[in-house]
């Protein structure tokens, strides 16, 4: 398997299904500080990432933010002072897609960049 941050997005339809139970193990493995949690029924990839201040928590926010643009999958972030959380689910299939995961990685690899 690719390495996940090398891939690149697909679209996804709204009748794909999501990444099943059996695949999220392979694919997590590639991105093992992300928790997967579940909110309204659906699954979602989180994780949070620390910074020294509030200047460098926003910085963080636009990188995520370019990389979502660029990719055309967009995720939920808070940012606060010293953190930013963010969470990536396929809005239109209700769950997890390969995507997420892609994009998961890609974000790692931002906060490694930093």
């Amino acid at each position: 398997m690719a390495e996940l941050y090398q891939l690149k997005c697909t679209a996804c339809r709204g009748d794909e299904p999501p990444v099943s139970d059996a695949e999220i193990p392979a694919l997590h493995q590639q991105v093992p500080e992300w928790q997967i949690v579940e909110r309204d029924g659906i699954k979602r990839l989180e994780r949070v990432f620390k910074f020294k201040n509030f200047a460098q928590a926003l910085q963080f926010t636009n990188q995520v933010g370019n990389l979502a643009e660029e990719e055309g999958h967009h995720p939920a972030i808070l940012t606060e002072w010293g953190r930013v959380t963010v969470t990536w689910w396929t809005h239109k299939i209700k769950g997890l897609h390969q995507n997420d995961f892609i994009m998961a990685a890609k974000t790692d690899r931002l906060y490694q960049a930093g």
